[in-house]
């Protein structure tokens, strides 16, 4: 009897946790996982140098694009180096891309790394994943001549 109780109590609990409508993928991440991916890819690109890391940031397969966070790297004027969600935009000049109310977020990023080394920027931009345009705050670190940054979608 008492393991026929366990039993249905065990197996409850896992349809419970199986039909949860926030799975790991289906959640988004937080400010504190931005800090957290941007630092450990800061500390890649220090150890593995420009040329692998700058490869590895470019592949959306790779370890450096996870659910909705993706790396980005530019340099200090402005160029892009490295965007796991998008590689195509490499070495293209971002100075003057704005979002849709017309912010110029990336001048922002530049003008902060330069000032402060690191910081959090607000704009509007298209998640990857739900394909919409969405509330975004991105965190970057200065390293050398680069930005290394990443986003968060705010909280639906």
């Amino acid at each position: 009897m008492h393991k026929k109780i366990v039993g249905l109590c065990l197996g409850a609990l896992l349809a419970a946790t199986a039909l949860s409508p926030a799975s790991a993928q289906d959640r988004l991440s937080t400010r504190d996982e931005a800090v957290s991916f941007v630092r450990k890819a800061a500390a890649y690109l220090r150890q593995q140098g420009r040329e692998q890391a700058l490869r590895d940031f470019n592949n959306p397969k790779g370890p450096f694009v996870e659910r909705e966070l993706y790396i980005v790297v530019l340099d200090l004027g402005g160029t892009l180096l490295a965007d796991g969600s998008n590689p195509r935009l490499v070495n293209k000049s971002l100075i003057d891309l704005r979002d849709v109310n017309g912010k110029y977020f990336v001048r922002e990023e530049l003008k902060m790394a330069r000032d402060t080394g690191k910081g959090w920027v607000d704009f509007q931009w298209l998640n990857p994943v739900s394909k919409t345009m969405e509330a975004r705050s991105s965190y970057f670190e200065r390293v050398d001549d680069y930005i290394v940054l990443t986003g968060v979608y705010q909280q639906r």
